[in-house]
């Protein structure tokens, strides 16, 4: 197949797939949408996103273990927090000659499927200001320090939710190496909140594919995506980024728990229950967990001594 979409997901997030792929049919009923299974939990997700949106199963599931195992493997067993988070890697080798990767906690607004029209021309594609935000959640300054990149190289991270690339541009035993290479050298890397495969596939994509493009930034700045972005305003139908008067092309809740109360969870509660009825209390409004005792009477003892 020439081009589409990868997800990865697990029974856990059926409801935000779901989410997901209301958002991109309505702009893109065609394009084919493939999901990587997170964990060996995925039955529900993939029969709910199967039967109503043609969402296929990556076939090769032994593949993605092996892959995925592997890749831990070469950094050691404990060392991320979230380590199936590079079964997506697997995107590399599926069906797609030209592929999009999109995480599940985004809804998108236009045909997306678009943006792979750059990869006539280029090897890898975004659509962010991650950039913009310094090294957090990427690099540490060492890689400054070292000279392993350059401040103009570094204006090329990415944020992992949405990317793209070719499949014939990566091998397997290729993705090993670039993991080797990081792991010989952790102190390039910021894994202090916990991600996992963001920082490696930027180094990846940094050393090895010159040929890049941002649609943020091409062929000129435009709209941001990030959620935590509190300026954009709902204009008729369409939500505007007011700094460019342009409509923001999805949004993408990374590191927000999407919940009742979230940025924008009157839009993404929208494409949830698009077609269905609207609960009325939703499955994402979950309490609070319950403070111990221990830690009630020690917010009462600081309370009383004024801290």
């Amino acid at each position: 197949m020439e081009r589409g979409y990868y997800i990865t997901a697990n029974d856990k997030f059926t409801d935000y797939s779901i989410a997901l792929l209301n958002s991109i049919r309505a702009t893109d009923p065609d394009t084919p949408v493939m999901l990587i299974p997170y964990d060996n939990n995925y039955q529900k997700v993939a029969k709910v996103l199967g039967d109503r949106f043609g969402v296929m199963v990556f076939e090769d599931l032994e593949f993605i273990e092996r892959l995925s195992v592997n890749l831990q493997e070469i950094f050691g067993d404990d060392f991320f927090a979230r380590p199936n988070q590079f079964r997506k890697q697997a995107c590399w080798f599926g069906p797609f000659e030209k592929f999009l990767y999109i995480d599940t906690d985004l809804v998108v607004f236009e045909k997306l499927a678009d943006y792979m029209d750059g990869l006539d021309e280029c090897d890898f594609i975004c659509c962010d200001y991650q950039h913009k935000g310094g090294l957090t959640n990427v690099f540490s300054p060492a890689v400054l320090e070292q000279g392993v990149f350059s401040e103009d190289d570094l204006k090329g991270m990415f944020n992992g939710g949405l990317w793209g690339s070719k499949r014939s541009l990566m091998t397997e035993e290729g993705l090993y190496e670039v993991f080797r290479e990081c792991a010989a050298h952790p102190e390039y890397f910021d894994f202090s909140q916990k991600t996992s495969d963001q920082p490696i596939i930027n180094y990846m994509v940094l050393k090895r594919f010159p040929k890049r493009r941002n649609y943020a930034i091409w062929p000129e700045p435009g709209p941001g995506s990030w959620a935590g972005s509190k300026h954009f305003q709902w204009q008729g139908e369409r939500l505007v980024d007011p700094n460019f008067d342009r409509p923001v092309p999805y949004l993408h809740w990374a590191g927000i728990e999407i919940r009742p109360g979230c940025p924008y969870w009157e839009t993404w509660e929208d494409y949830r229950y698009r077609g269905e009825d609207k609960p009325e209390r939703s499955p994402l409004d979950k309490p609070k967990p319950k403070r111990s005792l221990k830690d009630r009477l020690r917010s009462v003892k600081q309370r009383i001594q004024g801290k």
